[in-house]
């Protein structure tokens, strides 16, 4: 389906409009906590005694706080605040974390499935928190990458979203390079540091995955990068060409 293609409706015994049926639907399994393996990183549940100390040395490698402004809590101020905060992280039942580690075997940033709702076939990416050495990676795409095709390859859900404050101008542009489209504004939908927050809200549904997952794929192959790593062709340009042949 292409972007913007409208969902099927259907009328009703009485006329009135309603959404197509969903057949022989069953709710979704929750996602697991085990690896997912890549050509550029692998993902594993997150365990600060495993992963703790390369997270906080590569977030305190930072010059400063930027990377945390939309960010729902500060920066915290030291290692010891860093050690603690993703303890709080990996404890909190409601998300599945997953550390990203690189090539090196280092664990380089980490992200969640979040707003799990098997019922509906929803699940959301979120919490996703890159050091700097996974900043405009192969690594950094492949993990959304694989967090995606869990979701609808393995999971079988319908829908994925991606929500951030509606001015972190870098989210919002990440969303839709992945290929999520932005769906709306939820204005003062949270207090975050003190300051309003109104929230930007994206998705990926069932019927782009193939195009989408096209496009990674195209994106992700050696081939795709010269020999000091650039880019051939953006994720954008890959997604737009398996768009018109799906």
């Amino acid at each position: 389906m292409a972007a913007g293609t409208p969902v099927s409706l259907c009328r009703n015994a009485y006329g009135q409009i309603v959404g197509a049926p969903v057949p022989d639907w069953t709710p979704r399994p929750p996602p697991p906590h085990t690896p997912m393996h890549g050509a550029y990183c692998h993902l594993e549940p997150l365990d600060p005694a495993r992963h703790a100390d390369d997270l906080v040395q590569g977030f305190l490698a930072a010059p400063d706080d930027r990377d945390w402004t939309w960010w729902r809590t500060p920066r915290p101020a030291d290692a010891a605040a860093f050690h603690a905060d993703l303890a709080r992280i990996a404890a909190i039942t409601e998300f599945t974390t997953f550390a990203i580690i690189d090539a090196t075997n280092r664990a380089v940033g980490y992200a969640a499935y979040m707003g799990i709702n098997p019922e509906h076939g929803s699940i959301e990416i979120g919490a996703v928190n890159y050091t700097r050495a996974l900043h405009r990676s192969r690594a950094g795409t492949e993990a959304i990458f694989l967090m995606l095709s869990r979701a609808f390859d393995e999971l079988a859900y319908r829908r994925c979203e991606w929500q951030c404050h509606s001015l972190n101008t870098p989210s919002r542009q990440a969303a839709l390079r992945l290929g999520f489209q932005l769906e709306g504004i939820f204005r003062q939908s949270h207090v975050t540091q003190g300051r309003n927050r109104d929230t930007a809200w994206h998705a990926i549904i069932d019927p782009e995955w193939p195009a989408i997952r096209a496009g990674f794929l195209a994106w992700l192959d050696p081939a795709n990068f010269t020999a000091n790593g650039t880019q051939i062709r953006s994720l954008a340009t890959c997604r737009a060409a398996a768009t018109k042949t799906a």
